[in-house]
């Protein structure tokens, strides 16, 4: 986004998802008309802690350890396995980090964006959180 402040964010999607169809990319892209709007799309990467003493990292050492000490509710972590933002290893990691989180939902042909798998990750969400899932019908 620092390259390229006025970047289509359909485009993106659909680049990584490319099951998207133009209607959906085109609801990705809708919130953004202009330049003018994408002002948090473009300050995001840049927020992102990659080394031991960025910004934001203590603060993220801190939730590190709230998730291992002091978490006590239920987890479910869905992984897409073509994932090359945050990478299965790393979320393999996290799913360490956070007490009591169970073995992930691991989606073969997902990337960073789970979510557009939507309807098996919500069902496989359910079903773990005791509400069933999708019906066939």
């Amino acid at each position: 986004m620092n390259a390229n402040p006025d970047l289509a964010v359909g485009r993106l999607m659909r680049r990584a998802c490319p099951h998207l169809s133009e209607a959906e990319a085109a609801a990705y892209d809708a919130p953004f008309p202009s330049a003018d709007y994408k002002a948090g799309a473009r300050r995001f990467p840049n927020l992102v802690c990659d080394q031991p003493n960025a910004d934001g990292a203590e603060v993220s050492r801190r939730a590190a350890r709230w998730w291992q000490q002091e978490w006590r509710g239920q987890s479910f972590m869905a992984i897409g396995m073509r994932d090359v933002v945050i990478p299965p290893s790393a979320m393999r990691w996290l799913r360490q980090v956070i007490r009591g989180c169970p073995a992930p939902l691991e989606l073969a042909d997902a990337g960073h964006f789970v979510q557009e798998h939507g309807e098996l990750v919500a069902s496989a969400a359910l079903a773990h959180f005791g509400g069933g899932g999708a019906r066939e019908g």
